[in-house]
């Protein structure tokens, strides 16, 4: 669990770097590095997608998945909750619960979140969740500087999440296949393509309701689809 609280940590202090540095920044500032934000992330997603070795999976995964997230409203719980942390902390702290969605659900999906956990909760090695704190710790510092406190909680699901996983390794940890990372991957991607179309003021993508195509891409290639 030791690369798990790093990453914590990573997060926590790169928000906070972020937030002394959104006293100084005249506000046409913040949307132009949100926007230069928003492009980064748009090309982690296609980097990401890229990965997928059967876009029958993938397409099968988010048109099942959208369905599901509908169904359940994913998205819309989400946003209460977010809603109500920032009634909370007030709009002085920037829209805390926007902050703490947008930096969780990047921060949490992609392969080496779960490819790092599993990684090591089996073997002890943290070295691709070192990684990922020091990348995440400095997407935390842009991050932070134009949405606000927001983000600086969005450490807590990435603890709750990473963690799960790495002290699960030892039950699921044999499953996990190449294949399995390769379409989680490519779906993952769609959905982090989809948070930069909603960063950059595209489109409003409801991506939380897309996230139980995460698990079915894993499932389908579990049964044998590629």
């Amino acid at each position: 669990m030791k690369g798990v609280f790093v990453n914590f940590l990573a997060i926590i202090a790169g928000a906070f770097l972020g937030l002394l540095m959104k006293q100084g920044i005249p506000s046409r500032y913040k949307k132009t590095i949100m926007q230069a934000l928003g492009l980064a992330v748009f090309l982690i997603g296609i980097k990401m997608a890229l990965v997928s070795e059967n876009i029958i999976i993938v397409i099968l995964s988010l048109a099942l998945g959208a369905l599901v997230g509908e169904f359940i409203n994913i998205d819309s719980i989400l946003n209460r909750f977010g809603a109500k942390v920032t009634e909370k902390f007030g709009r002085q702290y920037g829209d805390v619960g926007k902050g703490l969605i947008t930096a969780s659900l990047v921060f949490c999906i992609g392969a080496m979140a779960i490819v790092g956990s599993i990684q090591a909760g089996l073997t002890g090695d943290a070295s691709i969740i070192y990684a990922k704190a020091l990348i995440d710790g400095i997407a935390a510092v842009i991050f932070a500087a134009t949405m606000g406190i927001g983000v600086a909680f969005s450490a807590f699901p990435v603890l709750l999440y990473q963690g799960a996983i790495t002290i699960g390794a030892g039950f699921f940890g044999d499953v996990v296949s190449t294949a399995m990372i390769h379409e989680l991957s490519g779906v993952g991607g769609i959905l982090i393509v989809a948070i930069s179309l909603s960063m950059l003021e595209i489109v409003n993508i409801k991506t939380a309701n897309l996230l139980p195509a995460i698990p079915l891409a894993v499932f389908f290639v579990w049964l044998g689809w590629l």
